[in-house]
């Protein structure tokens, strides 16, 4: 009877430890284990956001100028693409909601608040309802990536309204930050990257 309890109790320890380890694939890597490219991509990575390397580049730091690329793309779609701040925030929200993803929700939905994206049309999308009240450009967004993930396409009428209303260089940005934002998702998720210290989720999974 001891030896069951001994071999139960050591199954036990083993499986919390495959837990635990579980909660982050890919943590960061020890310093004196960074290779050249690895440590060109981090300083690279510091030049152009005057920041240390941190969550999802984390684990792009596996494949250094897959980061770099990624730092790039993501410095145009965060910061210099043809939509304001609120459209932009608005798509990030939708792609952090499609793919459960809160380290995603948790950097975001302060500057989507900040930048005029209204606290019901944050719950809504949180809650994964379509919002009720919103602007009519955030209709548009809303409709056009809400179809896009429904169909994995836009109708004529969809493609039409938003081109009307953001351009097509607002259009292809758009796609380019869900995009961006996408790869971002799938990384943070493949890796179980935990959240920054003190959050907690805000997403529940759908």
């Amino acid at each position: 009877m001891r030896h069951v309890i001994v071999i139960a109790a050591t199954m036990m320890l083993i499986a919390a430890a495959v837990r635990v380890a579980a909660q982050d694939r890919m943590p960061p890597i020890p310093a004196d284990k960074l290779t050249d490219a690895q440590k060109n991509a981090i300083e690279a990575f510091k030049a152009a956001r005057s920041a240390d390397i941190s969550g999802p580049f984390i684990p792009l730091l596996r494949s250094p100028e897959l980061l770099t690329r990624a730092r790039a793309m993501g410095d145009y779609v965060r910061y210099r693409s043809a939509l304001p701040a609120r459209l932009s925030e608005l798509v990030i929200l939708i792609t952090a909601r499609e793919w459960t993803q809160n380290y995603e929700w948790n950097a975001h939905e302060p500057l989507a608040r900040q930048g005029g994206l209204s606290a019901d049309v944050i719950t809504a999308i949180r809650d994964g309802r379509r919002p009720e009240r919103m602007a009519p450009d955030e209709e548009i967004v809303y409709t056009f990536f809400e179809e896009l993930r429904r169909t994995h396409g836009v109708s004529d009428a969809t493609y039409a309204g938003a081109v009307s209303r953001l351009g097509e260089q607002g259009v292809v940005d758009a796609l380019g930050i869900h995009g961006y934002y996408t790869l971002i998702a799938s990384v943070l998720n493949t890796a179980r990257t935990p959240l920054p210290p003190g959050a907690t989720p805000a997403l529940a999974p759908r």
